[in-house]
């Protein structure tokens, strides 16, 4: 299984230890809505305080997946529950790959559930 794969199955098993073991101890980690965690040990910390804080991973469904030498790209759809709201959206991930862990992640997600163009708007 890819670095990539190993981390998105540790979000969705709700597992702080397995979230921690599939990044190097100096990574880096771009969330999509600001906040970057640098180091295995913050990436931990990040993940114990999110659960902690209620928030629950329902599914994290990888729909188009690639992976070169040293990178791996995914498409995906991930549900949650975060402060009491459960939701859905869209996004991807990207990331860098050494030695069997992650070095760097960058994601990205819909601002707007995806929809057909109708001609009638921007």
């Amino acid at each position: 299984m890819t670095p990539l794969l190993k981390y998105i199955q540790a979000w969705t098993a709700h597992d702080v230890d397995r979230i921690a073991a599939a990044v190097n101890l100096g990574c880096v980690i771009a969330e999509c809505y600001g906040p970057v965690y640098r180091g295995r040990d913050t990436v931990r910390a990040w993940a114990a305080a999110w659960f902690a804080a209620g928030g629950i991973v329902h599914r994290w469904t990888v729909t188009d997946h690639f992976v070169t030498e040293d990178r791996e790209a995914a498409q995906w759809t991930f549900e949650c529950t975060w402060g009491g709201d459960r939701s859905t959206f869209d996004g991807a991930t990207i990331s860098r790959n050494a030695g069997g862990l992650i070095t760097e992640l960058r994601e990205y997600q819909t601002t707007a559930p995806l929809r057909d163009w109708t001609g009638a708007e921007g």
